[in-house]
């Protein structure tokens, strides 16, 4: 346990550093790159970040990546839940069988609903249904809800 609690905050920690350059880039662009332009400001961000941590049931990694690559992504976004980033870990034990993943909610109460809307959208649950024909695709889920220390660059 005390392994996937290290790879959880290697992975949280990349995580909120992709979505600190993301907002960076989006300023920039917004303002047109200027040679005078000042160093950009950490973001003022209160969004909520959700980490989540999967298992993969036997023979099932696979299918499971190839669900969220085709189809869970972009549920996830029609529903509100902003894709930070997902991992899959290199060493053993959890290599081969754990996707790792960030999304980010404008608030925990943003986060709840984006659940329940998602979880009850005729689209998932057909997708779900029919990745599930052959048996579970996950045998352990893992979700952590996150704010941003007051010195992160994300604040």
């Amino acid at each position: 346990m005390a392994r996937r609690s290290l790879v959880q905050a290697g992975v949280v920690a990349a995580a909120l550093s992709v979505g600190y350059l993301a907002g960076s880039v989006r300023a920039e662009a917004g303002a047109g790159l200027r040679a005078e332009a000042a160093p950009q400001a950490p973001l003022e961000d209160d969004r909520v970040f959700e980490l989540r941590t999967y298992t993969a049931a036997e023979g099932k990694y696979d299918a499971l990546l190839t669900r969220f690559r085709d189809h869970t992504m972009r549920i996830f976004e029609k529903h509100g839940m902003a894709n930070v980033g997902y991992w899959t870990p290199q060493d053993a034990p959890l290599a081969g069988n754990t996707l790792v993943y960030v999304l980010a909610h404008e608030s925990r109460d943003a986060a709840e609903r984006s659940w329940e809307a998602f979880v009850a959208d005729p689209e998932w649950q057909a997708v779900a249904e029919a990745s599930r024909r052959d048996g579970p695709l996950i045998v352990g889920l893992e979700r952590v809800y996150l704010d941003p220390t007051d010195f992160s660059p994300l604040r």
